[in-house]
């Protein structure tokens, strides 16, 4: 990892924060949310995408880590308002979810 590569990813880091689905909704409504599998590394995805990494980003959506939210997955939210990670790479925000007190990454 390069130093400005390590700098960015302290800044993400310092960036996610937990979020409520009903904070998140209107970035839904928007088509801005991307969903980030709850096994991944949330800021290393976001610095990614942040980075552009064409490869990346695309192998992790073809392997289905990355994608965007879908109506049923919004649905499934918004019944079971579960513990959510966030941060924000413009024009996204990339979403995950954590079951119980782990750490951000």
């Amino acid at each position: 990892m390069t130093e400005q590569s390590s700098t960015l990813y302290a800044k993400l880091l310092g960036e996610t924060a937990a979020i409520t689905w009903q904070e998140l909704q209107p970035f839904f409504a928007r088509g801005a949310l991307l969903w980030v599998d709850g096994a991944q590394d949330l800021v290393a995805i976001a610095q990614a995408v942040a980075e552009n990494d064409q490869a990346k980003v695309t192998e992790w959506m073809n392997q289905g880590l990355l994608s965007k939210l879908e109506d049923a997955q919004a649905e499934d939210l918004l019944t079971r308002d579960p513990q959510l990670w966030a941060v924000v790479v413009a024009p996204w925000v990339l979403v995950q979810e954590r079951a119980g007190q782990s750490t951000l990454h």
